[in-house]
């Protein structure tokens, strides 16, 4: 194992907790995060059973019944039944999930922005880089999964 990259990795992780932790707080939006992360989910991974989605959003399964039953309110997901199993459901997100995750994700890039509205040309692109190289690698870790 390469302990640098380790470390780096380790640092990384840190650092975007703490920059989705401030662009949410700037946000002022109460909406769960576990809420948004499920939708996440939803949108990465596609329809699954709600024990599937509690253990892709590291929740116990109860506690994904009650995101589930909020965002159903909400109308941001919703119950598909499962053609395998008449009890079970799969759990898809809606168009206004969708549309609530796509305006929840740019109001954390727009409350971020003040913060890098000095970078260079140069330093966007190495963000920009970075992101890719970041995206591609988490998208061909979930598809092995």
């Amino acid at each position: 194992m390469n302990s640098e990259l380790s470390v780096l990795l380790g640092d990384l992780v840190t650092v975007t907790h703490r920059l989705t932790r401030l662009a949410a707080q700037a946000t002022g939006d109460s909406t769960s995060p576990a809420a948004w992360r499920t939708l996440s989910v939803l949108t990465s991974a596609g329809p699954m059973r709600i024990g599937e989605l509690a253990l892709a959003s590291r929740v116990s399964q109860p506690t994904m019944t009650k995101i589930v039953a909020n965002l159903n309110e909400l109308e941001w997901i919703k119950r598909i039944a499962d053609s395998s199993d008449a009890r079970a459901w799969h759990i898809a997100i809606a168009p206004k999930g969708q549309n609530a995750l796509n305006d929840w994700r740019y109001r954390l890039g727009a409350a971020l922005e003040p913060l890098f509205a000095d970078l260079s040309v140069r330093e966007l692109g190495v963000l920009s880089e970075a992101t890719d190289l970041i995206g591609d690698r988490i998208t061909v870790q979930e598809m092995a999964a």
